[in-house]
């Protein structure tokens, strides 16, 4: 039996992931239509309507959301999703992940993301971004468990969700936890520096700033200064503001350990970094 089916018997990481450009088009191109036949789907007094069309139903709610309506976009996600709308599974997974337009409620978004992952979605299917994402958002709720909830802290299991998602999606995100599992010893492999770095510079050639801070991080440590510090540098000025702080306090400790040549040639490199996106621990 799927996990979606067990859990819907008793009654979205928590970082975000973005889809890829080719479904935000699909869906924004979308929205023009969806507002045009609002009144066809969807009726204020008594919600979606009925015998609607799942897709022109997830159209509203995108719309409806965009506009500020999370309340209705809810709903049409619950109908869509319902009716076979993977994307409305994932949208209603990371509203309530989020507590955006809902309230907020871990067990009710891990038990739409694992709907998503029981799909049978093929890599390099269009749909394949929101198993990808929840994939990663289900690891890092069995990471730490849901307080409250039945699922419990379960790192063996969260490594196969992230496995999955870095080997089959390729999922940055994925590839980056990974790296910190071999790199400690977690989730039921064996610390392994060697395959810590393979799994981060994976993740650093998409973009990933932890991955290349860690990575460079590495580097330095094993008396690559230069290039180590520079991709830490680089890393930290390509960093979210929740990753900044960390990235920091990392750089910022090595480059105080470097000598003044070191560090200059390192900005140096950073910047080639920057501006060519090399990430390559060997070069």
């Amino acid at each position: 039996m799927r996990i979606s089916e067990l859990l819907r018997s008793t009654p979205e990481l928590l970082r975000s992931s973005v889809l890829p450009a080719l479904v935000a088009v699909a869906i924004f191109g979308a929205v023009g239509q969806a507002l045009a036949f609002d009144d066809k789907v969807f009726d204020d007094k008594t919600g979606v309507k009925p015998q609607s069309s799942p897709w022109a139903v997830f159209q509203f709610g995108f719309s409806a959301y965009k506009n500020g309506h999370k309340e209705q976009a809810a709903e049409a996600y619950k109908y869509a999703a319902e009716n076979g709308q993977i994307g409305a599974t994932w949208k209603l997974a990371r509203m309530y992940a989020e507590g955006d337009g809902v309230a907020r409620d871990d067990y009710e978004a891990f038990k739409f993301f694992s709907e998503i992952v029981d799909q049978d979605v093929e890599p390099g299917s269009p749909e394949e971004s929101y198993v990808s994402d929840a994939l990663v958002a289900l690891g890092d709720y069995l990471r730490k468990g849901i307080p409250g909830s039945p699922v419990t802290e379960n790192e063996v299991a969260a490594q196969e969700y992230y496995m999955r998602a870095a080997a089959n999606y390729r999922n940055p995100n994925a590839q980056f936890e990974m790296g910190q599992m071999f790199l400690k010893g977690e989730g039921g492999v064996k610390a392994s520096v060697k395959q810590a770095g393979r799994w981060f510079q994976l993740a650093a050639e998409k973009g990933h700033a932890g991955a290349q801070a860690t990575l460079g991080h590495l580097l330095f440590q094993s008396g690559k200064i230069v290039r180590g510090l520079a991709m830490m540098t680089a890393a930290l000025e390509r960093a979210s503001p929740a990753d900044q702080p960390w990235i920091r306090g990392m750089q910022e400790e090595a480059f105080a350990a470097a000598g003044e040549a070191d560090r200059r040639t390192a900005i140096s490199l950073a910047d080639d970094i920057l501006t060519k996106g090399t990430t390559n621990a060997d070069q």
